[in-house]
């Protein structure tokens, strides 16, 4: 039992942590030695585009940008693998391939990078799923996350011309699809279980009003 926990706290702590590191890493050898992977990102409609399905969460292109993708994605990577151990690595996954995809397949002919499809689709996810599950645990998280992020949910519509619109609705809508398949798999609503009495079914009338036997009554006896 250790084992496991040690190796869930494992993967709840270190897979955000390396993930924010690498994007990290990236955009200090651009800046360091003067590189610029954007083309790496991805450009829709292209064969040689469909490569940033993979990179282009790891691209960014300013300071700003990397910063208000770092602190979102660590949180919502870590609430993944908290609530989803079972099935986090799978979610994430698919879930970054298909976002990427749907970008690709109908975003504008631009490069497209950022972490922020990632973190689009991780807080979709996991607030649809608190709503699909109707687990109190899942609300709670649900509640922050709007509370935190609630108003970033505007940029899924074409607010500002420099933003990948196509990206976010991309991993919105990739992260309702996932909370709606897989709300049978990981954490479920408490269920409770109450013992029975069936001495106590004689305190009570057809109707289940509280009705104890008079003492008075007169006891019938029968040879």
């Amino acid at each position: 039992m250790n084992e496991q926990k040690s190796k869930f706290s494992k993967k709840f702590i270190s897979i955000p942590v390396i993930a924010v590191f690498i994007i990290w890493l990236v955009y200090f050898i651009e800046i360091q030695f003067g590189y610029n992977f954007n083309d790496f990102g991805i450009y829709p409609q292209t064969l040689l585009g469909l490569r940033g399905i993979v990179f282009s969460p790891f691209l960014h292109s300013s300071i700003e940008h990397l910063f208000s993708n770092s602190i979102p994605l660590l949180v919502m990577l870590a609430s993944l693998y908290y609530f989803y151990e079972g099935i986090a690595t799978k979610v994430l996954l698919w879930g970054i391939f298909l976002t990427g995809l749907l970008t690709w397949s109908f975003a504008r002919p631009s490069y497209h990078i950022g972490a922020s499809g990632v973190v689009y689709f991780l807080v979709s996810f996991i607030f649809f799923s608190g709503v699909f599950r109707k687990y109190y645990r899942l609300a709670a998280v649900s509640l922050i996350v709007v509370f935190l992020y609630g108003s970033t949910v505007w940029y899924i519509f074409p607010i500002k011309e420099e933003i990948s619109w196509e990206g976010h609705s991309s991993g919105f809508l990739v992260g309702f699809i996932f909370a709606f398949i897989f709300k049978k798999n990981g954490p479920q609503p408490e269920k409770f279980v109450f013992s029975h009495n069936p001495e106590f079914d004689e305190l009570f009338d057809e109707h289940g009003n509280f009705a104890p036997p008079k003492e008075n009554e007169e006891t019938e006896l029968t040879e």
